[in-house]
């Protein structure tokens, strides 16, 4: 029996130097990602094992390496953190992300501004 489950970290929160405008990249900004992942827990499920499933540990540093280069984009840093997770972790079949900035420099009053990626492997 295939059970569909999904792997989340919700709200990580990250200090990035992220942006369009050289100031954001000098001072950097608060970001915020959630990521969603389906995976097919059966053998999770029957065995108790952290290798038979996706270590949201494993996850977090992924997208934490991932954050870490600066990128002039949120597509750029958002399509990267897909890649490198279909990459790692090949039992993950898809991918709901959603990558925010707080406070952008926009002259607007907004909590955040960001992406939402639906990647299907």
């Amino acid at each position: 029996m295939q059970t569909n489950c999904y792997i989340f970290l919700k709200n990580v929160r990250f200090y990035a130097f992220h942006g369009v405008g050289a100031q954001e990249q000098i001072t950097g900004n608060e970001f915020i990602v959630t990521l969603r992942l389906r995976i097919d827990a059966s053998q999770a499920i029957e065995t108790d094992e952290v290798s038979d499933t996706v270590s949201y540990a494993d996850v977090y540093e992924a997208i934490k390496a991932e954050m870490a280069i600066p990128s002039r984009l949120l597509e750029h840093v958002g399509g990267r953190m897909v890649r490198r997770i279909f990459h790692d972790f090949p039992s993950v079949e898809t991918i709901d992300l959603t990558l925010s900035k707080r406070n952008p420099p926009m002259g607007a009053d907004i909590d955040t501004a960001g992406i939402e990626m639906h990647c299907v492997r």
